[in-house]
């Protein structure tokens, strides 16, 4: 029986990566910057009245009650009519400027990414450039063009208005994933006889899906929270957005906070619901979008 004279090592310490729990702390920090308004949000829209004004103020009501989401969701009433109708104008007009941002983008960005034409980096970035300015200038001006279309009141004034700050960085996103596509795809589908938009269809498209997926939603939570132009545009009670509609909860003496705060809940729920649906795509389209050898 032999033994061993190699001496016992101690075990070293792992050392401690200050930058790594810097950046856990930062995040953490960053989450409760984004959640703490949103569960202060959420606990006050289920507080009443006279708690919602409390001072100090209460975390968690002693009665927690509903009564602000049964007024908003009761067509019975005329505050839950209002709230359902500028509900559905918004889901209405948000719908319809993400499909058309779709449609537009997906061909322009194709068109910059695989054609060659004079004047195609100017217009490229001509296109950037509307992005360089705030939406404040050219209020005025659409809103003169729109009276002279007559769409001044209509849900169609907005869709074309969101479409104007939507598409340029739509564009510019799908060009980005346009560009990592390999075109030696694209020119073995026509070698196999398919036609630019056969190989563009069948081939390209799935692989951008992601690049789809994200200006999709883009363009969707862009017209979903926009206020500026829907108040401008839009003065009829029945043609309101929630942006501008929830302003029913402001008047001169008081305010209905718990309603505010339930009607500001419910309108974060379509985009938090979009995105947790279309993740699974997203990242789905990440692992499944590979190119097999």
């Amino acid at each position: 029986m032999t033994t061993s004279s190699e001496p016992i090592r101690p075990r070293s310490r792992k050392k401690i990566d200050g930058w790594r729990w810097g950046g856990r702390f930062f995040l953490f920090l960053m989450l409760l910057y984004t959640a703490v308004p949103m569960v202060w949000m959420l606990l006050t829209s289920i507080k009443s009245g006279f708690a919602a004004m409390q001072f100090p103020p209460q975390w968690w009501p002693s009665e927690p009650t509903l009564a602000s989401y049964q007024k908003l969701l009761d067509p019975a009433n005329s505050v839950g009519q209002d709230f359902l109708r500028f509900f559905l104008n918004s889901l209405i007009v948000s719908v319809l400027t993400t499909i058309l941002a779709v449609v537009v983008a997906v061909p322009a960005a194709y068109a910059f990414s695989r054609f060659r034409f004079p004047g195609r980096k100017f217009l490229f970035f001509s296109v950037l450039l509307r992005n360089m300015f705030p939406a404040v200038i050219f209020l005025v001006p659409l809103f003169i063009l729109m009276r002279w279309l007559g769409l001044v009141n209509t849900h169609g004034s907005l869709v074309l208005t969101y479409l104007t700050f939507g598409l340029p960085l739509a564009i510019w996103l799908l060009k980005g994933f346009y560009d990592n596509i390999p075109i030696q795809l694209e020119q073995a589908a026509r070698i196999d006889g398919a036609t630019r938009f056969q190989a563009f269809l069948l081939i390209v498209t799935p692989l951008s899906v992601p690049g789809i997926i994200a200006t999709a939603i883009y363009s969707f939570i862009g017209a979903w929270n926009e206020y500026i132009y829907a108040a401008t545009f839009l003065t009829k009670n029945e043609q309101l957005t929630l942006p501008v509609g929830i302003q029913r909860f402001f008047s001169e003496n008081t305010t209905d906070f718990p309603g505010l705060m339930a009607a500001s809940f419910m309108m974060s729920v379509p985009v938090v619901v979009l995105f947790l649906v279309l993740q699974k795509y997203f990242v789905r389209a990440l692992t499944e979008g590979a190119v097999k050898h």
